[in-house]
């Protein structure tokens, strides 16, 4: 490692109106990235300085540091949250699956790449341990890549890995690595995902979101059989169903016998499952979120959430009360993969209400995230309502017999008018 302060080192790199990426969560370089923050002033020398975000698992970045800083990202989840409230978030509403395109076209600047990565191996080869996803595009485009080398990140089997001679600095990490939060599962969660499990079946590929409610399902599943794994995020869930016995990948019809991810969300659960292992190997987006990838793969069975869909089966997962805290993200690449998938399973699962309020809604308070003609099955503690080849009539009837009780009756007289607007009658 390099000597001499860490802000001369990176003064020396830097340059005035940089745009700054690194690895999102758990794979956050935290040495580098509060360096960056605490001595932004002089980085900037004067300019502005501009920061890519995606899901924050850190308190690094906060509202005031928008005075040097100017902040874009593709979404607003976790802590980065606090900046989408204070309004100094410019939200990127795109797919997730575009973003190496977008990188690679010029039309999202790379400047200078900050990246964690793990001890070198016995030939000298860095892993970007917990994450490849869109980090492989944006170190082929950066004019600077800095590494952050932490021992307690795993090293994993990738698509890319780095020389020593392939950073312009190199530095020795540190804080620990990231833990992604969980929350007490609940009963609503658990009744969830007792309906998720009963539409899964053995031989399945998996694919799911992020948060309590995707863990809840994992852990529902660990009386299957021979599941397999092809998705974005990888928490403990997934560790926890493959040392169950249940995740063996053996039907897969791609990348049989190997668990596919993007990004590792966990603890020491899922680092420890992942350290060196063979049968797990990180891809970036451009592969993980192909259409034709998800396409051939063997009953993918894509399960994500939503903050609310409307009677007709659009569905919100940005934004509430006029706050984005969510995102485009890779929601409707996983749910059109699935529908393509033979024996695929299009699955958006979500708690009937937050706060008493109903999340089956007549019409939605944010945008529209995932068409309805992408709608498939959309699961609550009260059941399973599958749109697939369901007219609007339909889809409004099994949609209100999944909302909450409380909630049906009011529905039933907001319908109506919905069809009505819509050309078409409730029966």
């Amino acid at each position: 490692m390099t000597g001499g302060s860490l802000t001369g080192q990176l003064q020396a790199l830097v340059r005035p109106g940089d745009t700054f990426w690194w690895g999102q969560a758990t794979a956050e370089p935290l040495t580098l990235t509060r360096a960056l923050v605490q001595h932004r002033h002089e980085l900037a020398q004067g300019g502005r300085l501009r920061v890519f975000v995606g899901i924050g698992g850190s308190d690094t970045l906060r509202p005031e540091q928008a005075d040097v800083i100017d902040f874009v990202g593709y979404c607003a989840a976790g802590t980065h949250r606090a900046l989408a409230q204070a309004g100094v978030l410019d939200i990127l509403p795109c797919h997730y699956s575009h973003l190496p395109g977008l990188i690679g076209a010029g039309a999202l600047p790379v400047d200078v790449a900050l990246v964690q990565v793990s001890a070198p191996d016995a030939q000298g080869r860095y892993s970007l341990g917990l994450a490849q996803e869109y980090l492989p595009a944006a170190i082929d485009k950066a004019r600077v890549l800095i590494g952050e080398v932490n021992p307690a990140v795993p090293w994993t089997h990738g698509s890319l890995y780095l020389k020593a001679s392939d950073f312009d600095l190199l530095i020795d990490a540190e804080h620990p690595p990231l833990d992604q939060p969980r929350a007490r599962i609940g009963a609503t969660e658990q009744a969830i995902a007792r309906h998720v499990a009963g539409l899964v079946e053995d031989g399945a590929t998996l694919e799911t979101g992020i948060g309590n409610l995707p863990e809840a399902i994992l852990a529902a599943l660990h009386g299957h059989r021979d599941l397999g794994l092809h998705s974005g995020a990888v928490g403990d869930g997934f560790a926890q169903l493959a040392e169950a016995g249940a995740l063996t990948n053996a039907r897969k019809s791609l990348d049989a016998g190997v668990s596919i991810g993007g990004l590792l969300m966990g603890s020491d659960i899922v680092r420890n499952w992942a350290r060196g292992n063979p049968r797990l190997l990180l891809r970036g987006i451009d592969y993980t979120h192909s259409p034709d990838v998800l396409a051939a793969c063997h009953k993918l069975a894509a399960i994500n959430s939503a903050i609310e869909v409307d009677l007709t089966g659009q569905i919100n997962a940005e934004a509430v009360g006029g706050v984005y805290v969510g995102a485009v993200g890779g929601a409707m690449d996983f749910l059109r993969g699935a529908a393509r998938s033979r024996g695929g399973l299009p699955i958006v699962a979500l708690p009937a209400t937050a706060k008493g309020a109903s999340r089956i809604v007549a019409s939605l308070g944010g945008p529209v995230s995932t068409p309805r003609s992408d709608a498939g099955l959309i699961v609550t503690e009260h059941g399973v309502a599958d749109l697939r080849g369901q007219p609007l009539s339909r889809r409004v009837r099994r949609l209100i017999d999944i909302a909450a009780p409380e909630h049906r009756a009011d529905l039933e007289r907001q319908a109506h008018a919905l069809l009505r607007q819509c050309g078409a009658a409730f029966i």
